[in-house]
């Protein structure tokens, strides 16, 4: 068998070990020890001190302490961006809110300014009331229209929760994704820029929010030593053992952006000239990871050809995220659509895109791609 590509494997750089057997050896095997607090004051440096970080279980479990500190409510609205992983939303279902999804631009492929006020005015029309939250995603890596939505926001006086999970690293105007919001936050799953093998972290803007988000992630226990609660909370603390992973990976981010940049350069110099092939391209004065290279083809069924015969090679891909307003689970939700998220799910395939990728690899890829349209 030939050997297997992997679509966004970890990419483990030797660096890690120290930490974790550092972590043995004083027997820090629990939610709390020195690697979790060295672990958030290495992001806080990445993010030149813009945010405050605390790092927890997931960035599911971020998305849902930011809507918590917000105080969202059932049955409060929130605006999500419909071009995304279920993940950026389900957070929004365990408050009992409601969901109130918004396509994409063409541009980022993010969150759509025009539609995002549309649905503003709108819900206040219907409901008399603004919603109480926008959740706008950087998929891909790819910053999101910050200046237009900040805009809207401030104009209707609605915070924004930055899904920065797969854009540690991306900058819009020189200002570092995870500091873009009211709050912000990264995913440390195994596919991601760095990885504790699960975990991610919230940002927060000021040192009192990251000092609730602690409280409220390990469980609201009010005093030590007599189990006293006031507030309900969440076993949500990442672990000493996940921190000293991500105390390594973070040593060698700077280069994996690096090598996944030029993996996006090498397709696009390969591919970008056959006319059936379009790349998510950079705006100007945005900074993008490159988390994935995602190409969409011209329909469906060449992009489906193409999977396939990939596939079959052993080499793993991924189709464009399905938007969240045709999910089965959300059929009965409202949306503002424009049919961008549509076709980007249809026409579009993630190629392997891992740091670790070898120029062979890439040629390998290339040479199917070129040889199934």
């Amino acid at each position: 068998m030939k050997k297997r590509i992997w679509l966004s494997p970890p990419h483990m750089t030797g660096h890690e070990l120290k930490h974790i057997n550092d972590a043995f050896a004083s027997n820090w095997i629990a939610p709390v020890g020195p690697n979790i607090t060295g672990f958030e004051e290495d992001i806080e440096s990445f993010l030149n001190h813009e945010s405050y970080a605390v790092a927890l279980n997931s960035g599911t479990a971020a998305i849902h302490l930011a809507l918590e500190l917000l105080n969202i409510k059932a049955g409060d609205e929130v605006l999500c961006q419909n071009k995304t992983f279920i993940a950026s939303v389900n957070p929004v279902i365990y408050k009992g809110a409601t969901p109130i999804f918004i396509d994409s631009e063409k541009s980022s492929w993010n969150i759509c300014p025009i539609l995002l006020e549309q649905a503003i005015e709108d819900r206040l029309a219907t409901t008399g009331k603004t919603p109480k939250a926008i959740i706008v995603v950087e998929i891909y890596g790819m910053p999101y229209n910050v200046d237009e939505v900040y805009r809207i926001a401030s104009k209707y006086d609605i915070p924004i929760i930055e899904d920065s999970a797969e854009a540690m690293g991306s900058k819009y105007k020189n200002l570092h994704c995870g500091t873009l919001g009211n709050y912000s936050i990264f995913s440390f799953n195994g596919n991601k820029i760095i990885t504790t093998s699960g975990g991610g972290a919230l940002l927060t803007r000021t040192a009192s929010q990251k000092q609730e988000a602690v409280y409220l992630s390990t469980q609201a226990s009010d005093t030590k030593g007599n189990f006293e609660h006031s507030r309900i909370g969440f076993n949500y603390r990442m672990s000493n053992i996940s921190a000293s992973i991500g105390r390594g990976q973070i040593k060698d981010i700077d280069n994996k952006i690096f090598k996944r940049r030029a993996n996006f350069e090498y397709y696009y110099n390969a591919l970008a000239n056959i006319k059936d092939i379009e790349f998510q391209i950079e705006p100007a004065n945005y900074y993008s990871n490159r988390w994935l290279t995602c190409i969409l083809f011209k329909d469906e069924e060449t992009r489906n050809n193409v999977a396939s015969h990939l596939n079959n090679e052993n080499i793993e891909t991924k189709y464009s995220w399905k938007p969240m307003h045709i999910q089965t689970v959300f059929k009965n939700a409202i949306s503002y659509t424009n049919g961008v998220s549509e076709d980007l799910y249809k026409r579009g395939l993630c190629l392997p895109s891992g740091s670790s990728l070898e120029i062979e690899d890439l040629n390998r890829i290339i040479n199917i791609i070129k040889t199934s349209i």
